[in-house]
């Protein structure tokens, strides 16, 4: 015991600035991870790496107490096992990573200053919900992207350029199967269409339901990517859905489509209130 306190407390009274970044890393980095398995709900593994990581940590520190002198294998064993989960958690969540990376690429996209009135945007939720009605009642697939924030330059190059106002009219028509721009995507940004036919990446999520076919894994994979909307109309069954953060939700009523229009566009509530005043004149 004795023997141990000495080089225990020569170690540390070597500790400099440096080792002190060292430690303050070595806890972002916990945090980091704790938080990242967190974000996937599996807290047991950010639990069991978080015990493993102090682990190391203990025998490399008890490795340095000793000079050298025991713990070689063991401290071997830990630097191997650390390469070798690196690795697995790259492999299993790479698709998270491909998602990070992209956002950090994010700044070199388009920022189209659409200056819409919170009318417009609710005019414009209207026109889509009313398209997307028409076009499930006609066993007529759609996706439509509601952009949020920048437009992905190599989405919107795969499209025809339109900069036309959202209207029902227009959405049937450029879906309808006799159109050459219905097999890909309409980028919606404001109240403005601008591009239709663009090709969107594929989600490699291996949960999805069998029964959701392209547009839907295409919807999924743009919003794993990016804070847009995504809105498909199945062209086998009618149904309409909305997918959001890399989450789909099916079976959307007109109504609750509307809502999440209105809040995709963050109408302000001040716009909720004249809509209403409006339905009462018609009543």
């Amino acid at each position: 015991m004795f023997l141990l306190a000495s080089p225990v407390s020569d170690f540390f009274g070597q500790i400099t600035w440096l080792g002190i970044v060292d430690l303050v890393a070595f806890v972002v980095l916990t945090i980091f991870i704790f938080l990242f398995f967190n974000r996937h709900h599996s807290i047991k593994l950010a639990v069991i790496i978080s015990v493993y990581m102090l682990a190391y940590v203990a025998v490399y520190v008890l490795s340095k107490c000793l000079e050298g002198n025991g713990l070689d294998i063991t401290l071997q064993i830990f630097h191997y096992a650390t390469i070798f989960i690196m690795i697995a958690v790259i492999v299993v969540y790479q698709n998270d990573f491909k998602v990070m990376f992209a956002k950090l690429a994010r700044g070199s996209d388009k920022v189209y200053d659409i200056n819409a009135t919170d009318e417009a945007l609710v005019n414009s939720a209207h026109e889509m919900v009313t398209a997307c009605q028409n076009m499930a009642k006609n066993d007529i697939g759609a996706l439509i992207i509601i952009v949020r924030t920048t437009v992905p330059d190599r989405i919107l190059d795969t499209g025809t350029e339109l900069n036309a106002l959202v209207s029902s009219g227009l959405l049937e028509s450029i879906f309808s199967t006799k159109g050459p721009l219905h097999d890909g995507a309409v980028v919606v940004k404001g109240n403005k269409i601008l591009s239709a036919g663009c090709f969107l990446p594929l989600s490699k999520e291996v949960d999805i339901a069998k029964d959701l076919g392209t547009r839907h894994r295409a919807a999924i994979g743009i919003t794993e990517e990016s804070d847009a909307v995504a809105i498909v109309v199945s062209e086998e069954t009618g149904v309409i859905s909305i997918a959001q953060a890399g989450k789909i939700v099916r079976y959307m009523t007109p109504e609750r489509l509307l809502d999440e229009i209105k809040l995709a566009y963050n109408v302000s509530a001040k716009a909720k209130t004249n809509e209403k005043k409006r339905e009462r004149k018609f009543i």
